[in-house]
């Protein structure tokens, strides 16, 4: 019975992984808050391995949904398409570095001092009134960037830039990287998407690193714990991510931005009422 209850709790945060990695509210954030309200009966190690591991299931669903967009060679394509898919990849590569070279150095320091709720509450604000304030500087222009192809390669390093600011607890990866393709000159959806394809690398390298890190002697209970997180956060991505592209070609990312601030700010208030 106690392990049936472990299971459904994976259960819940792949579903919760599912939903707030592809929204800009932070799905890192989330498992956080979520870990300090249900926890796991599992080791400090493998929650900290599983709240980043449980990323491939999203993973996943992004090449399940992008495949025929991203494979250069194993789709029917011409000359000049697999040119384009090329160039696209060649851009996502160039800006997946900072935050890749970053990730490397900075990961035990950031898991050691900002995974906490105090950083999750104060992140989620301050990217919330960003995403506020952009959205009305960028309300009459026209984007520069409509499709995620037509990123040129000094625009992709700039959001890969942006995309460093992700390894804080709260910001949120599509976060960081849709604001700065927003400030950069890209459109809404195109953002959005551009922001999913850097996911692949920067998903793939911070789950391979965790997974060195921990070893790979699971007990069977750990085991089926990560399976079943990891499965739910790719059936629950498919929907996450078809929503969110529909959702920004007709809508503002304003109501994220609500979202994160009144989250945050319910963070600081029981915390400080409730110690």
């Amino acid at each position: 019975m106690e392990l049936f209850f472990e299971v459904l709790k994976a259960a819940l945060l792949g579903i919760v992984q599912g939903i707030t990695e592809w929204l800009p509210v932070s799905s890192t954030g989330h498992m956080i808050l979520l870990d300090e309200i249900l926890s796991l009966k599992v080791s400090a190690e493998f929650m900290e391995m599983f709240r980043v591991v449980i990323q491939l299931g999203s993973i996943l669903a992004v090449l399940v949904l992008y495949f025929p967009r991203l494979s250069p060679v194993l789709t029917k394509k011409s000359p000049e398409e697999k040119k384009k898919c090329l160039s696209l990849w060649g851009k996502i590569i160039l800006a997946v570095i900072p935050a890749g070279v970053a990730g490397v150095l900075l990961d035990d320091w950031l898991d050691a001092h900002l995974y906490n709720y105090i950083t999750v509450a104060v992140t989620l604000i301050v990217y919330g009134v960003a995403f506020l304030v952009i959205e009305r500087m960028q309300k009459n222009k026209t984007p520069l960037y409509a499709e995620a192809d037509d990123i040129d390669a000094k625009t992709a390093i700039k959001i890969g830039c942006f995309q460093m600011l992700s390894l804080i607890p709260g910001t949120s990866r599509s976060g960081s990287t849709i604001l700065g393709g927003m400030l950069s000159g890209v459109s809404r959806p195109a953002g959005a998407e551009f922001s999913f394809f850097l996911a692949l690398p920067v998903m793939l390298g911070a789950s391979a690193l965790k997974l060195l890190k921990f070893g790979f002697s699971f007990t069977g209970e750990e085991l089926l714990i990560l399976a079943v997180g990891t499965a739910v956060a790719f059936f629950v991505s498919l929907v996450a991510i078809r929503f969110l592209v529909a959702f920004v070609r007709r809508h503002s990312f304003a109501v994220f931005g609500w979202y994160r601030i009144a989250l945050g700010a319910i963070v600081l208030g029981v915390n400080l009422i409730f110690g």
